[in-house]
């Protein structure tokens, strides 16, 4: 597939942002979709170089219109979908607008992008939908389980997008990236959420579940699978897992940013962090073997020297002053 007109719906989000800047340094023209709001603001967009916004075409709008969702689709060849609602605590709090975004707004997405014939769509998925893991590491037969609202929402909105393939024979892929993380972050994630506390002078960081463990995937190797699986024919029609391959606890990696910031932390448990004790998710490790058959992906940051690797650069992002300064470390942001 040679450099074609894509659009990035939710572009100006932590991930979106960082694939619309690839995608530009790699020859794609680009349109990006913000979410429309009266400040005038462009989220992560607007910490993007000069260079790189420069060459990108960015519409406000909101997938949730109909209307909106077929005007941003018109022209595009590629559709990378990553707008939605991602808050886990939050969707616990208002589960109907995850209804709204998630799954109507995916759909209006499909329904434009069929209409309007394009060549590639990526349905961004979640490690989230396989809840708890009933085996390791997990691969994409695994049983899907919601375990929360969020999660219902977006294995709703995998399933809309798949039944569009089969019953269309539309030219879908889902990718489902395990915990991204990254400079740009938001603080609703726990990585941002220790370092900021430990770069703002705390010693004792407030966290939830310690015990849980995770797969957190560098977000260049996260964005460099999206662009592998919209740039391969055998990803239509499969979903393809994205992660380090490796787990590591809450906990444990709390005390090993610590030790690459230098300092010494004592971590208390705040109940206001914790899942519902039927929603927590305990165990996440991607099997990714799928990806590496079916596409030229590979990590980068594998293993726990790549997260090692991964968390320096995060590390060094968020401990510049100017960056540090858009990020309120006292307050638990849901």
């Amino acid at each position: 597939m040679g450099k074609a007109r894509v659009l990035i719906t939710g572009a100006d989000g932590f991930i979106g942002s960082h694939l619309t800047e690839a995608m530009v340094r790699q020859g794609y023209t680009v349109r990006a979709l913000a979410l429309y709001n009266s400040f005038g603001t462009r989220g992560h967009l607007d910490s993007l170089p000069q260079d790189v916004l420069s060459e990108v075409e960015i519409l406000s709008g909101d997938i949730r219109d109909p209307g909106s969702a077929r005007a941003a689709v018109k022209g595009c060849d590629i559709i990378q979908h990553l707008a939605a609602l991602i808050a886990i605590p939050y969707s616990y709090v208002a589960p109907d607008s995850y209804v709204d975004t998630n799954i109507r707004g995916s759909l209006n997405l499909l329904m434009a992008a069929r209409e309007l014939g394009v060549s590639r769509f990526v349905q961004t998925s979640t490690s989230e939908v396989y809840g708890t893991a009933q085996y390791v590491p997990i691969d994409e037969a695994h049983p899907l389980n919601a375990q929360s609202p969020y999660a219902a929402t977006k294995i709703g909105a995998d399933q809309l997008a798949i039944s569009f393939q089969r019953s269309f024979d539309m030219p879908v892929a889902v990718i489902r990236p395990f915990n991204t993380f990254g400079p740009r972050q938001s603080t609703r994630a726990v990585l941002p959420t220790i370092i900021t506390q430990i770069a703002a002078g705390q010693n004792a960081i407030r966290l939830g579940n310690l015990s849980a463990t995770r797969d957190f995937c560098y977000v260049r190797d996260t964005v460099d699978g999206f662009i592998a699986v919209a740039e391969s024919d055998a990803a239509i029609g499969e979903v393809t897992n994205i992660g380090s391959g490796f787990e590591i606890s809450i906990g444990d990696a709390a005390n090993l940013i610590a030790q690459l910031m230098g300092r010494t932390i004592a971590i208390d448990v705040d109940d206001r962090r914790l899942r519902p004790t039927g929603s927590e998710v305990e165990r996440l490790w991607a099997a990714t073997d799928k990806a590496q058959r079916i596409t030229s992906w590979r990590p980068a940051y594998a293993g726990r020297d790549g997260f090692a690797r991964g968390m320096q650069e995060t590390i060094a992002w968020f401990s510049n002053s100017k960056n540090l300064e858009r990020y309120d470390p006292t307050r638990y942001q849901l």
